[in-house]
């Protein structure tokens, strides 16, 4: 199949698929006409690489699910490391959480502070 139909199929664009090529994720063949040509084990790959990328992974985190994909495991769970790759992406996303719940903590902190200021000024205004 050619690039349009392969990014149609896959939920994603042209450009993606080309910059996923770029990057080594995707090996593409060419026509003789210079057309580039995948198949159905390219489109279980962009699929792949797009469900990865909406669960927060990037592309360096992606790497080893796609090299095992290339070698013909077609499991996540089946990936050597795979495993480490997950835990690794908890730990960060649980300290972005930490980070900010801190944050939120804080705003609320400076807000009631605000509100309290301004309900005393209506208080001596009245």
């Amino acid at each position: 199949m050619r690039i349009g139909e392969l990014s149609r199929r896959a939920g994603t664009s042209a450009r993606s698929i080309r910059y996923y090529e770029q990057q080594g994720l995707l090996l593409a063949r060419r026509q003789p006409n210079g057309y580039r040509d995948y198949d159905e084990a390219d489109l279980l790959l962009v699929r792949e690489i797009r469900s990865l990328l909406v669960n927060g992974f990037d592309l360096e985190e992606i790497r080893p699910f796609v090299d095992c994909l290339h070698a013909g495991i077609r499991s996540r769970r089946a990936c050597p490391g795979g495993i480490e790759v997950y835990r690794r992406k908890l730990e960060e996303l649980d300290a972005r959480v930490t980070a900010l719940q801190s944050l939120r903590d804080r705003v609320s902190a400076e807000l009631s502070q605000l509100e309290s200021g301004a309900a005393a000024r209506e208080e001596a205004s009245a």
